[in-house]
């Protein structure tokens, strides 16, 4: 197959650049502030907005523009009223486990805060979705995900009162739910299905991540069944784009010929 210009799949990648060459000049300061990062260590703090238009001879609305687009990679985080380096961003498995789980696996601390947990009349829309009847007693429960003590991420869980009866009384909502109802209640899960969208967070959930609105969020929502299909949960679990990524591991398919 003949392959144009760069499109070869050996070609180096043009890294953003347009084809008429021009580069912005926020393009080029910020590929310069990117090589500055990587020469630090996660949580070290950049030069001021000042310095580094100074050292780079530009406006400090041209840096701005470079660092905010750092940020929104993940290359930088916000943290007081500078900026530091990130570090690598954290991997979430696409599997039926728990988010502390995952963190875990990281090398990280995971931990969470109780916003609230309500129990109201289950509407009709939920009541499929966690196997209660309309009306019948349900638990909301909602809390920020921590990493590091590092706000990442809003969790909100449903789940029958029924199913769950004390969980004000017995669950520590700072650790795991998963395994409260594995080591607690004898719950197995056995699937799930899953649905994954970028999204803007409301000014409540950015206030309670920590994020300015404009962040792009990965929002994961989530139906899980035992391993004898009933369903337990139904969960909303709002990350930061910037400080996670989704991983998976795919099998081929009978007859697959690629792509």
């Amino acid at each position: 197959m003949d392959y144009p210009n760069d499109q070869h799949p050996a070609a180096p990648v043009k890294a953003g650049i347009p084809e008429h060459g021009r580069i912005p000049k926020y393009y080029a300061v910020k590929a310069r502030i990117a090589t500055l990062v990587d020469g630090l260590a996660e949580g070290q703090p950049l030069p001021t907005e000042r310095d580094l238009s100074l050292r780079y001879e530009v406006a400090r609305e041209t840096v701005r523009q470079a660092l905010r687009e750092l940020v929104l990679e993940g290359r930088l985080r916000r943290s007081g009223r500078g900026t530091v380096a990130a570090g690598p961003k954290l991997e979430q498995p696409l599997a039926l486990s728990s988010y502390t789980e995952g963190v875990r696996r990281q090398g990280r601390t995971p931990g969470r805060t109780l916003i609230s947990l309500d129990r109201f009349p289950c509407p009709e829309a939920l009541a499929a979705e966690i196997d209660a009847e309309r009306g019948e007693p349900v638990w909301h429960m909602e809390r920020v995900l921590l990493a590091d003590d590092e706000r990442v991420g809003l969790e909100s869980t449903y789940v029958s009162v029924a199913r769950v009866p004390h969980l004000d009384t017995e669950f520590d909502p700072d650790s795991s739910f998963y395994a409260y109802l594995r080591d607690r209640l004898g719950i197995s899960f056995g699937d799930a299905a899953e649905r994954i969208e970028t999204v803007l967070a409301t000014p409540r959930e950015a206030l309670l991540i920590g994020t300015p609105p404009a962040l792009p969020m990965l929002l994961l929502h989530r139906v899980s069944r035992d391993t004898e299909g009933r369903r337990i949960e139904r969960v909303r679990m709002l990350f930061r784009g910037d400080r996670f990524s989704f991983t998976t591991q795919l099998g081929g398919l009978d007859g697959s010929t690629g792509p």
